[in-house]
């Protein structure tokens, strides 16, 4: 049984009925889960749901938690590793919606295109007021050179807006740097020189304010900010005194630490902000997007409750479809031998060697290592 706890769409739906038993049930309250969650071998999410160790604990029959989008940050994946649940999400599939809706912004930043658009609403004819930028030539600063900042980088370099790029990301690898065009560099560089600021990461324990007074205070004073990727990577009342204090031209928001923001004072006076242009975390909100993500979950769902292995598991080795095709018969083998080893010998096992040779060591073989404790 599956339980489907917020809208996905009805693709991803069709999926998961093929093979199981589907409740959609959208806006249960905390209790309601909690109550609900004990008849469930799988739970499908997107932001809305909040997934806590409470709910998970509760999960007695609980197998697998897939949210259907990137971030994870609604799900306790710690709590959901200790009771062995697997966490999965869609890290591909709302790719070009969020770099699409990143140069959405950048535009209407540059161009004041919200502003000017309700004062023409309002019959305020008021060309001389909206002069904007133009982006060719600028500087535009990634922080973050994941998947959805090189889909922005492809769109903004040379060959797209005319932008210089400089990028910030410790983890990324160079090559893909140099596929884009774009300047690895320090995150002191990358603040100092943007015209435009974009930043692409999870949010973490290590990015959560990233982006602070400190940070904000090494920018020119006509760079913009802009935020698709997760509340809480810029500093929100670092970014408002920013703005109220001219040190910082503008800022693009279409997420917040708290969603829906109005309840928060300084979200509030954000959104209200002259020089802010905000959308309601619109980033994934492509027809496209939906279906990819409702699909990718939906076949990852299948899979686990069928004994394979998921493709982008969160709490687990991460590793290519390429990849997962060439190891998936050596896991079901590996596993099996795990099992046969604790039928057969009655003491306690202390430490277990795996060795790997021959063509399938080439591939990343940490799954293997996974499929033998599975086993044991």
């Amino acid at each position: 049984r599956i339980l489907v706890a917020d809208p996905i769409a009805a693709d991803g739906v069709a999926i998961l009925r093929d093979f199981a038993e589907v409740d959609e049930r959208h806006g249960l309250s905390a209790a309601d889960l909690i109550a609900a969650i004990p008849a469930y071998d799988a739970l499908v999410v997107r932001s809305e749901t909040k997934v806590t160790a409470a709910v998970i604990s509760a999960g007695e029959r609980l197998r697998i938690i897939a949210r259907a989008g990137v971030g994870v940050d609604n799900i306790d994946v710690e709590a959901a590793t200790r009771r062995g649940v697997l966490v999965v999400n869609s890290p591909t599939g709302n790719i070009a919606a969020a770099a699409e809706h990143t140069i959405g912004l950048l535009f209407a930043l540059a161009r004041h295109i919200p502003a000017a658009n309700a004062a023409l609403r309002a019959g305020r004819w008021e060309r001389a007021k909206f002069v904007g930028v133009e982006l060719r030539g600028k500087t535009l600063g990634i922080v973050g050179l994941g998947k959805v900042g090189m889909e922005v980088a492809r769109r903004a370099g040379e060959s797209g807006l005319g932008m210089r790029l400089v990028a910030y990301d410790p983890y990324a690898v160079p090559e893909n740097a140099r596929l884009v065009n774009a300047e690895l560099t320090t995150l002191e560089e990358v603040l100092r020189q943007a015209d435009f600021l974009t930043v692409h990461t999870a949010l973490t324990s290590g990015t959560r304010g990233l982006i602070g007074a400190e940070e904000l205070a090494q920018m020119q004073p006509t760079a913009r900010v802009i935020n698709c990727a997760r509340g809480g990577v810029i500093d929100e009342p670092a970014l408002l005194a920013a703005l109220n204090d001219d040190r910082i031209a503008g800022a693009a928001l279409d997420v917040f630490t708290k969603e829906p923001p109005f309840s928060e004072e300084t979200l509030a006076a954000l959104i209200a902000h002259s020089h802010v242009v905000t959308t309601p975390h619109l980033g994934a909100s492509t027809e496209e997007a939906q279906v990819l993500v409702a699909v990718d979950v939906a076949e990852q769902v299948a899979d686990v409750l069928r004994g394979a292995a998921a493709r982008a598991a969160v709490n687990a080795p991460m590793i290519l479809p390429e990849t997962l095709r060439q190891l998936e018969p050596w896991m079901a083998l590996i596993e099996k031998l795990g099992r046969l080893y604790t039928q057969l010998h009655p003491g306690p096992l202390h430490r277990a060697e795996l060795t790997i040779s021959g063509e399938i060591a080439q591939y990343d073989t940490r799954p293997l290592t996974a499929a033998l404790i599975k086993g044991l």
